[in-house]
């Protein structure tokens, strides 16, 4: 069993898909995630701000402010942001190279792990056309989606009104269907593909909203999924060791190591956040026995 990574002593934190600007993002568990964990790099693995969605229904509440303080406050503490733009704020691409502030923007860049294995950084947009296809399917499929994310967010205010944890039914439904699995092979496929082009051991990406590291023909696949529906990250601690984390109450943690000696197959490992809920049980219990009591 796999340890579970220290949260203040991590190398590199990989995060895409936070759509800032939508209904859809889950910034409360996202801003949770940023302040409780320290790194050396944070990667923005793409759609980080939605525009798409702003241009069509503006949506901007205090917390979305409070995610891009929070990546901001630690680039000035010492953490390297890099902002590697995808296809809702592909309107940063065009500052490829510049910086805003401490924020690095690259449209790709390469990560070397502490084991020495390269990793190609991209949002993975640019694969739509190889794996989506076109046509009144497409058409449809996507107003499926959206569909599903609307009703996702409902399910979630219903479980925020009953103090349960997160879960995503966008997740839970998709993870049902077949051709929703052969477009993520599909996907992976196309993402190794470049890694090989570009002659590194594998690729990190975003876009498809579906975490995942695996690995193929000798080459590793990650996908650090979203802040939409899965609420996950990638990070590398300081060892060396990639692993997802589940961003809940209770954080699943599923680990492929990054050691010199290879890649080694995912263990699931279970890391709780205790405390807060037990002290408010316990304070509770108290305020009940106290009450009425005199002197009190």
């Amino acid at each position: 069993m796999t340890d579970s990574p220290r949260l203040d002593a991590l190398r590199a934190v990989w995060i895409s898909d936070v759509h800032l600007g939508s209904r859809e993002c889950r910034a409360s568990l996202l801003l949770d995630f940023l302040r409780r964990t320290r790194c050396d790099v944070l990667y923005l693995v793409g759609d980080i701000i939605d525009f798409e969605s702003l241009r069509r229904d503006f949506y901007w509440p205090p917390s979305h402010t409070d995610v891009l303080r929070a990546i901001l406050q630690k680039s000035y503490e010492g953490t390297r942001v890099v902002y590697v733009p995808g296809n809702h704020d592909d309107a940063l691409r065009a500052y490829d190279g510049a910086a805003l502030g401490n924020v690095e923007l690259s449209s790709e860049t390469i990560h070397t792990t502490r084991a020495g294995k390269t990793l190609l950084v991209m949002h993975g947009d640019r694969f739509d056309a190889i794996v989506r296809g076109r046509g009144l399917s497409v058409w449809i499929g996507a107003h499926a989606c959206r569909s599903l994310l609307a009703l996702n967010r409902f399910v979630h205010w219903l479980h925020e009104l009953a103090g349960r944890p997160y879960w995503s039914l966008a997740q839970h439904v998709k993870n049902r269907f077949g051709f929703v699995q052969r477009y993520v092979e599909r996907y992976r496929d196309a993402t190794l593909a470049a890694a090989r082009e570009a002659g590194v051991d594998g690729v990190i990406c975003g876009h498809i909203h579906k975490a995942e590291v695996v690995e193929v023909d000798g080459l590793l696949y990650c996908n650090d999924g979203d802040w939409v529906e899965s609420c996950t990250a990638l990070v590398e601690d300081e060892h060396g060791t990639l692993s997802l984390l589940k961003w809940r109450p209770a954080i699943r943690t599923f680990t492929t190591a990054a050691h010199a000696s290879g890649w080694r197959r995912p263990v699931a490992v279970a890391a709780r956040l205790r405390g807060v809920r037990a002290f408010r049980v316990r304070r509770r219990r108290h305020d009940a026995r106290t009450a009425g009591e005199p002197g009190v």
